[in-house]
């Protein structure tokens, strides 16, 4: 049986009417990691002014106060937005929660500024009592089955591995990039315990509905709320499992789901596909930002 297509939207205003409030995600959606996508701003700032607050929801494995100085020097105002909740909010929580525990990082040495002002102690799998992971290391593997040995050996100790992006790809520079979830992903192969912090997993929802309805001046219902985002089984899962209307973004940034014309399948009917397949729905598609 044909699958379903999913709706084309081209302005956010068609749709928004009955929200007051959006969790947006950042890159693939607002920005690709060197300059911010066209509409996107004015799409933002439109919603505030007519709708409700707008709240970036980011799996960047980095304190939320760093991020309004990166959207700064990437072009978007904030104008756009009334505030930002990261999965690194959340391993953050993570690392407090571990007092007195030494951490094996695998990650971009940049991403110290996740932990830096937290009493942490790092060392080798070896003595380690539980695995932190940001991303790929800056020095390589360069893909995650090149972590598997250090994987193998963290599952053979029954370490906890905590994910800070459960990301799996990212597009950066027109180029697919392996994130921490990748990583992740192997380890739960090996049967390795793995903690999420980010999205699809409910804590950031939680932070994320707290941030709008502190912006709002009232609590507000999942119902009332709009998600935007790009990954199939992260943004669009997670607003699912949330209760959360979402669009998925397809263009710009994000990854792209071409219409499979060997099945004889359009656009918006693959696009359906690849949501179900991860157990996500959403109420339309669009390329990109727009009002």
């Amino acid at each position: 049986m044909a699958e379903t297509a999913l709706s084309r939207i081209d302005h956010l205003s068609d749709v928004t009417g009955a929200y007051g409030g959006v969790l947006c995600d950042a890159w693939g959606v607002i920005h690709d990691g060197r300059a911010v996508f066209p509409g996107v701003e004015e799409a933002l700032t439109q919603f505030r002014r007519t709708r409700g607050p707008v709240i970036v929801l980011t799996n960047a494995p980095k304190p939320a106060a760093l991020i309004p100085g990166q959207l700064d020097r990437l072009g978007l105002s904030r104008q756009a937005y009334d505030g930002v909740v990261t999965s690194g909010d959340v391993t953050r929580h993570e690392i407090t929660e571990r007092p007195g525990k030494k951490a094996c990082f695998i990650g971009w040495g940049s991403d110290d500024a996740l932990f830096r002002d937290l009493p942490i102690e790092f060392g080798d799998v070896e003595n380690a009592d539980y695995i932190l992971c940001t991303g790929l290391r800056d020095d390589g593997p360069h893909d995650p089955e090149g972590y598997l040995p250090l994987l193998e050996q963290a599952a053979s100790r029954g370490l906890e591995f905590v994910c800070a992006n459960p990301d799996i790809v990212v597009r950066w520079k027109g180029e697919l990039m392996w994130c921490a979830g990748a990583i992740a992903r192997e380890y739960e192969k090996l049967g390795g315990k793995v903690i999420y912090a980010g999205k699809p997993y409910g804590p950031v929802y939680d932070l994320a509905k707290a941030a709008i309805a502190k912006a709002k001046g009232e609590p507000v219902s999942p119902a009332q709320l709009l998600a935007i985002g790009d990954g199939a089984g992260t943004d669009i899962l997670g607003a699912t499992q949330a209760g959360i209307d979402a669009i998925y973004v397809t263009g710009a940034g994000g990854v792209h789901v071409p219409a499979d014309e060997a099945n004889n399948q359009t656009e918006g009917q693959r696009i359906a596909e690849v949501l179900r397949d991860h157990g996500a729905r959403a109420i339309g598609y669009t390329e990109g930002l727009n009002w």
